[in-house]
């Protein structure tokens, strides 16, 4: 039977890299929704559009082919832009293009069209409030900002992209504003989301947490 897990949180939480652990080990699909979110940042970055400028961004949507592959790989036009999207300029920029109207309802569009014929863990901000409000399990990872900071310096770095642990730290503090106070789709958990607080977690730890509250809510619902 089809179904599908919704994985929200603050950016540097570990929404992604838990989503794609348990979609390697439960045999699921991972959609990565702030990938997209990042590639039609970039996208706006590359033509020169500024990302604050929103009509230009909105206009850019009917030339944007997004892709995400199996192996986790993200296309944008055919283009692999995989580490692209990780860069600084990208993270300051996502989460102005993430509050465009237009933007959103592109994306979330054809991330509800991903999951309807294969059962997913899909990671995101509003997966389970807006994308998928119907979702089998609902689960909302936080983490302190100084350890999501540390993070995603330890992941910027081994990814070879440049960058400060000072840097990191207040970019997720303005995407935390930027992403609980905007308009449209807000940051925040769902009524029924079970929530973990991965500070002082390791990832094995938080996968393991997952799975187990993920068969019992199959359990639960009589899912098989």
């Amino acid at each position: 039977m089809i179904y599908s897990v919704a994985i929200d949180g603050p950016s540097g939480s570990g929404k992604s890299t838990i989503a794609d652990r348990l979609a390697k080990r439960l045999g699921l699909v991972h959609i990565d929704t702030g990938a997209m979110y990042r590639a039609v940042t970039l996208l706006a970055l590359e033509k020169g559009i500024d990302p604050k400028n929103e009509v230009k961004v909105d206009a850019l949507l009917d030339d944007c082919v997004i892709e995400l592959t199996v192996e986790g790989k993200v296309f944008l036009n055919g283009e692999d832009v995989t580490t692209k999207i990780r860069s600084n300029e990208v993270s300051d920029a996502v989460s102005y293009v993430s509050t465009y109207k237009q933007v959103r309802e592109f994306l979330v569009a054809k991330q509800r069209e991903m999951s309807k014929s294969l059962s997913v863990v899909m990671d995101g901000r509003d997966i389970g409030t807006v994308v998928l409000p119907n979702a089998d399990v609902k689960i909302y990872q936080v983490a302190s900002v100084e350890k999501r900071a540390e993070r995603r310096f330890k992941e910027n770095t081994e990814k070879g992209l440049s960058t400060s642990y000072e840097d990191c730290l207040n970019n997720l503090k303005k995407r935390d504003l930027i992403d609980s106070s905007r308009a449209i789709s807000p940051l925040r958990p769902a009524s029924d989301s079970i929530i973990i607080d991965t500070s002082d977690l390791s990832i094995d730890e938080v996968v393991s947490e997952c799975e187990k509250i993920i068969a019992e809510q199959l359990k639960e619902k009589n899912i098989k």
